[in-house]
């Protein structure tokens, strides 16, 4: 098999297993219908491992472009193959999305809430704040490349790395997630978002491209961030890289606190004038 072809394929098994549990989660009529959180993340962590499995073999299953670009980063894969295995990995996860749709199709007419129909597609914040919602998609990929990092470097029994990789992913949803959903991966986000705005679904509405940005650029800043701050502290490479992330990431984390302070003493004086 051919690396595109692991890519593709090892993400399209991601986002069919994946976007279908919280279809069956989030959809009217699923005998799924009105499971839990618990069940979400669990789903996407056994999904993580089947993609992992299915072609670990063949290219590593990075099946997302925040693994393969904090790799490259790292000096863990070739720059010259990033743009193969993105375009595998947007690929894949705009097929599995389509497989998902065809899935549920007597569900997306019964469903009227046009925002759990985009959700079974792609990710949106619980409380919409874009500096803080890029603040959650940075930690939690940053999160996820330093766990891979640390799992490459034990040693597991042959066959047991994608359950680890998977329990890894469930752990980052049921710890971090509640705030955006967790897409810490482009292709994941952004594949399925197209093919959400593409696809003939009854009552669909929006997109929702305004915040499509966050979950592109957060995965991709968390996820290098992560591999460099890896090779900084674990393997004493202080690049210049990992300082320049570091003020970046500093003001991006300062300026989310400000805003989120600034609501909250704005808040604060509308309540006083009013009592006043």
């Amino acid at each position: 098999m051919s690396e595109f072809a692991a890519e593709l394929i090892g993400t399209m098994i991601l986002i069919i297993l994946g976007g279908g549990v919280v279809g069956g989660v989030v959809l009217k009529g699923s005998k799924a219908e009105g499971s839990d959180w618990v069940v979400i993340t669990i789903g996407w962590g056994l999904a993580v491992t089947m993609g992992v499995y299915a072609v670990g073999n063949f290219t590593g299953a990075h099946i997302n472009p925040a693994v393969t670009i904090g790799f490259a980063v790292a000096g863990e894969f070739p720059w010259s193959k990033v743009p193969l295995y993105i375009t595998a990995q947007m690929l894949g996860a705009m097929i599995g999305a389509g497989i998902v749709f065809l899935n549920y199709l007597p569900h997306w007419r019964e469903t009227k809430d046009k925002a759990a129909k985009l959700a079974v597609f792609s990710t949106d914040p619980a409380i919409r704040s874009p500096f803080s919602n890029l603040v959650s998609e940075i930690v939690g990929t940053f999160v996820l490349l330093m766990g891979l990092m640390f799992i490459g470097a034990n040693d597991f029994t042959e066959g047991l790395n994608p359950l680890i990789v998977g329990a890894l992913i469930v752990a980052i949803g049921m710890s971090l997630g509640g705030a955006t959903g967790y897409a810490i991966n482009p292709a994941r986000d952004l594949g399925p978002r197209i093919a959400h705005a593409l696809l003939p679904i009854p009552g669909k509405g929006s997109s929702d491209w305004s915040y499509a940005w966050i979950p592109i650029v957060g995965p991709i800043l968390g996820g290098t961030y992560g591999a460099v701050f890896y090779r900084a502290l674990f393997l004493g490479e202080f690049t210049v890289l990992f300082w320049v992330l570091s003020v970046v990431m500093l003001i991006i984390v300062v300026g989310a606190a400000k805003s989120e302070l600034q609501k909250k003493e704005t808040a604060a004086d509308e309540i006083e004038e009013k009592i006043s």
